[in-house]
């Protein structure tokens, strides 16, 4: 009997390859924020029609990364600190019920694979490496939405996940900020490892208010929220 066929992988449609590759030059700054975006110039640097590039700013406009305005054109998302205000407590809500999903549903793969990205992001931390530090941290938050189990909580969160990847833990330069995340975090590894699921959605809850605080103190203190902010390697206080 011959073996049964291979099943071949489905192709990514090309507007959807384009949409990820612009995301990834919104996060960089290479789209800056507030950019009228030049789509003749865009398809021509990516070597593609005006068509997919189209279909991918809808895609990236569905997601809040791209405003689009009938008669001029699309531009890359500019928020305000109010916008991040209203949005952390959303996220606070959402994370922390993705927190208590997590924790009922989570199982020992996953929480060693936690164990391993704190471990690391703790070196970060000792290290000074914001950078590193931001990188872990990002993997663990995805991590718990994803053990949460529930498709639409999951894809709400992701939604707005990436709106706010847009400022790259600035408020991680907040003076002292790395050192009360990292505590956050420790409290919520053992509320994970105690399944207490309660305690674990309390503590995700306040760890994203604490975030919008501190990147309300960082825009005080004179950061800028639209302009590229570099994650220095420097010990944290």
């Amino acid at each position: 009997m011959p073996p049964a066929p291979t099943p071949s992988r489905k192709r990514v449609p090309l507007y959807e390859e384009v949409a990820e590759r612009l995301r990834q030059k919104i996060y960089d700054y290479e789209l800056p924020p507030g950019e009228w975006i030049d789509e003749p110039a865009l398809a021509e640097q990516l070597g593609i029609s005006r068509t997919p590039l189209r279909e991918s700013l809808k895609l990236l406009a569905a997601e809040g990364l791209v405003q689009l305005d009938a008669g001029r054109g699309s531009r890359v998302t500019r928020l305000s600190l109010e916008d991040l205000n209203q949005l952390f407590p959303v996220m606070a809500m959402l994370e922390g019920r993705c927190a208590y999903e997590c924790v009922r549903r989570i199982d020992e793969a996953g929480v060693k694979r936690l164990e391993a990205l704190h471990a690391d992001m703790e070196e970060a931390a000792e290290l000074g490496d914001i950078a590193r530090y931001y990188a872990n941290n990002y993997l663990i938050h995805e991590l718990v939405q994803n053990y949460a189990g529930n498709p639409w909580l999951i894809r709400v969160t992701h939604d707005l996940h990436r709106i706010l990847k847009m400022h790259r833990g600035r408020q991680l330069l907040t003076p002292g900020r790395m050192t009360q995340s990292l505590a956050e975090h420790r409290a919520l590894l053992d509320c994970v490892r105690r399944r207490d699921a309660d305690a674990a959605e309390k503590i995700m809850n306040e760890h994203l208010l604490s975030q919008g605080q501190a990147l309300a103190a960082y825009v005080a203190a004179g950061g800028m929220l639209n302009v590229p902010a570099p994650l220095p390697t420097a010990r944290p206080d």
